[in-house]
């Protein structure tokens, strides 16, 4: 059995995870990171992640720091990165207030008022498209905006919005993940607030941010990347908008994403890579290889016995988990895998 497996349309079905031989910071030229639950969490670096970015970096690899928060601007999270002691520029910063913003810029005339429902992200990425922003739906926009504002994002905001889009202007919005990580857990993100105006209009906004195209060509267009290497937490953003962009990726477990929604994942949500952080980036990977009835990673060797996961041998926790990964996408094909692998997983420790 291949790697991939069947197909989905023209993309391939991953049915396991691929080995490399060569290092992955040799292997390609760009590593696009996301930063919430890979490189920081709750604003502080995530272990091993300063380090084994300096490491990479060091070895010709160019660093490129991906977010849907449409809150800071790059220059913002340029200088935090840099405080924490991974050395960043604007330029290495790309962010969903910029594809919102060029694609709003493409369908709005040059110099056009735009309602911003947002932070100061999202102001300075549409005067960079040189669109005016404006605070009110009666300055007469012919567009809405919106993304993350923070926590203290006042609700006549909305409001606001909810007024021009009923009008007819067309909507867009940075992203829509429905949470946000924060120091004190999980918080609702923008498309918990995306949900509010299209509560109250009825109306559905044009989306930029991750996974869609409009943020993987703003990627694209801004690093110049020839072989990127997708770097994420989220199957359902960073990963599946690698699977969209046609790209490779690498899952770290050093965010949302653990070992049982791994198995769980549908085809676009089936990373290249699995590791636990992000020193996965400094090494190959190993093969996951079929052996009799299962499969088998370093010193473990996963199948099914009846209608349940089983798991024999010893070795790294990681190698068990990507064997086990194979016996679950290739059993649930271009579906999802329902068995429980809660079990096996605790014995590994995940």
């Amino acid at each position: 059995m291949s790697q991939t497996g069947n197909r989905t349309g023209s993309v391939p079905v991953r049915t396991r995870p691929k080995g490399s031989a060569q290092a992955l910071n040799v292997g390609y030229d760009t590593a696009l990171l996301d930063l919430d639950g890979v490189v920081y969490a709750g604003g502080e670096a995530i272990a091993h992640a300063v380090e084994s970015l300096d490491t990479a970096r060091s070895g010709g690899m160019h660093l490129a720091y991906v977010t849907n928060n449409a809150l800071r601007t790059p220059d913002a999270v340029a200088d935090h990165l840099t405080e924490l002691g991974i050395p960043a520029a604007a330029s290495d910063v790309i962010t969903s207030a910029q594809a919102v913003a060029r694609l709003a810029s493409e369908q709005v005339p040059a110099g056009a008022r735009v309602l911003v429902i947002g932070g100061e992200g999202l102001r300075v990425a549409l005067r960079e498209r040189g669109l005016e922003p404006v605070e009110s739906a009666d300055d007469d926009p012919v567009a809405v905006v919106q993304g993350y504002g923070g926590p203290d994002l006042a609700w006549s905001r909305f409001a606001e919005a909810s007024y021009a889009v009923a009008r007819g202007v067309p909507w867009f919005a940075s992203n829509t993940d429905l949470t946000i990580p924060s120091g004190r857990g999980i918080a609702p993100g923008n498309g918990a607030a995306v949900e509010v105006v299209r509560i109250a209009t009825g109306a559905e906004p044009q989306v930029a941010g991750k996974p869609l195209p409009p943020m993987h060509r703003e990627t694209i267009l801004r690093t110049g990347a020839v072989r990127p290497l997708v770097v994420g937490d989220r199957l359902d953003t960073d990963i599946e908008g690698a699977f969209a962009g046609g790209v490779d990726s690498l899952l770290v477990l050093t965010g949302v994403t653990d070992g049982a929604r791994l198995l769980a994942a549908r085809p676009e949500h089936r990373p290249t890579y699995v590791d636990a952080d992000l020193r996965g980036l400094l090494g190959g990977q190993p093969d996951v290889v079929a052996e009799g009835e299962g499969f088998r990673c370093g010193g473990f060797t996963a199948f099914l016995r009846g209608d349940a996961f089983a798991l024999e041998g010893e070795g790294s926790a990681l190698d068990g988990l990507r064997a086990l990964c194979a016996v679950a996408w290739g059993q649930a094909g271009d579906g999802v895998c329902g068995l429980d692998g809660g079990k096996v997983l605790g014995r590994l420790g995940l």
